[in-house]
């Protein structure tokens, strides 16, 4: 699979991060959180971003 990063919250390696794959997916890279009382199937994960991630990526019209 190859990644593309869209957009990131900053210019280290280590934040949330929006990347678009060569199968026209997404992938989302940020923290999992533990606090928000939804069943989620075991072979699926959450992962919580800034919104300004997305609205970065959007008004750059990357996505």
């Amino acid at each position: 699979m190859e990644v593309t990063v869209l957009a990131t919250s900053c210019d280290k390696k280590d934040c949330p991060t929006l990347y678009k794959t060569d199968r026209g997916t997404l992938l989302v890279q940020g923290e999992t959180p533990t606090d928000h009382g939804l069943r989620i199937p075991a072979h699926e994960n959450l992962v919580e971003i800034p919104l300004e991630l997305i609205r970065r990526a959007i008004r750059d019209d990357l996505i």
